[in-house]
């Protein structure tokens, strides 16, 4: 029997949605990690474990851990901490599975490996160690590490993205980095620079399957794809409502395929445009997009959508799920041109991620 896990990390802890009869119907678990604030929730399919990371300046950062779907949870900061005299780690923000390991993305802006399940942590210190450090801003969430890459057939490769301070990449796991903005905008900046090597405000940032080295970013300013690991972007943002947006989340077979949620713009409200919602699809990378609204309201949909609350399952045809901030979760069956909604009046959605059980 194939279950289907809905991941939802919130700021009041994390909740399960499951499902066993093909996404028909759902149950919901929850809330889990002590009500913790929880910003990112994730799974390792290999391991069907399910780790949240989470906290704030008052409960500083920590890594929670389920090895049971759910039913129990363990924690750990152990390791997650900067040197003294630094300023210290308010919140952990973004997980990622690495064949190497478990990796965490903090705020302030930072990198940390776990090499046992969690339990422990250690700084991957040549991000904070470029030389472009002194110059990372935050955005208007913070200086965070919201988004870590990693490639399924070459454990040395990571990506990440930093509000804002932009992609930086590295082929030996993390010893070295590299700026990977060129071609990406920073419209805040004066006009003759507008393209900086660092300083671009990255919102989302995904990888298409296939083991290629295709990319996909939802930027502050703009919607980019990069064919060649982020050496080089290039605009897509023609035919959506706007430039400005949080969450992409790539097809899980086709690299052609991207789910998008534009919002409305960054100083305009921060909601679905016109108030209508509706996800965007590509099925050509990019070329041309197509708005997907059956089952989506069409008025009065005043809401955001966070940066790490839009996810596909594995399934075919895939599932797409996204989250609101006024705690709604939605979810389609196929591929976005239906949807349902699954639950109003959760707390505020983080993220969403999905894990299917054979």
């Amino acid at each position: 029997m194939t279950k289907v896990l809905v991941l939802v990390g919130t700021k009041k802890g994390a909740f399960i949605f499951e499902s066993s009869d093909g996404r028909r119907s759902w149950t919901i678990k929850g809330p889990f990690c002590e009500t913790w604030p929880i910003q990112h929730v994730i799974a390792d399919p290999a391991k069907k474990a399910i780790y949240a990371a989470g906290g704030n300046a008052w409960f500083g950062p920590a890594v929670w851990k389920s090895t049971d779907l759910g039913e129990t949870w363990t924690h750990s900061s152990a390791g997650l901490a900067y040197d003294e005299g630094e300023e210290p780690i308010a919140n952990a923000w973004s997980l990622a599975v690495g064949q190497d390991g478990l990796y965490a993305g903090v705020e302030p802006a930072g990198l940390f490996k776990s090499e046992d399940d969690g339990e422990t942590w250690q700084q991957v210190s040549g991000l904070r160690a470029h030389p472009s450090r002194p110059q990372w801003q935050p955005g208007g969430g913070g200086l965070i590490l919201h988004h870590i890459v990693t490639q399924a057939d070459d454990p040395k490769k990571l990506w990440v993205g930093i509000s804002s301070a932009g992609v930086f990449h590295s082929a030996d796991g993390g010893e070295t980095w590299e700026p990977r903005n060129r071609g990406t905008r920073a419209d805040y900046m004066p006009e003759d620079q507008r393209y900086p090597e660092i300083g671009q405000c990255v919102h989302s940032l995904v990888m298409a399957p296939g083991g290629s080295d295709r990319l996909y970013q939802q930027n502050h300013c703009g919607m980019y794809r990069s064919d060649d690991g982020g050496r080089e972007w290039i605009s897509i943002e023609k035919g959506l409502p706007s430039t400005f947006g949080f969450p992409a989340a790539a097809h899980p077979r086709d690299p052609n395929t991207l789910f998008l949620l534009p919002l409305n713009g960054d100083i305009q409200g921060r909601y679905m445009p016109d108030a209508k919602a509706a996800v965007w699809r590509t099925r050509d990378a990019g070329a041309t997009w197509s708005a997907m609204r059956n089952g989506l309201p069409q008025q009065n949909a005043y809401f955001g959508v966070l940066r790490q609350a839009l996810s596909t399952d594995r399934l075919a045809p895939a599932g797409v799920y996204f989250g609101t901030g006024g705690g709604a979760l939605f979810a389609s069956a196929d591929e976005g041109d239906s949807w349902a909604c699954l639950a109003e009046h959760l707390p505020a959605i983080s993220s969403v991620e999905t894990l299917v059980v054979d």
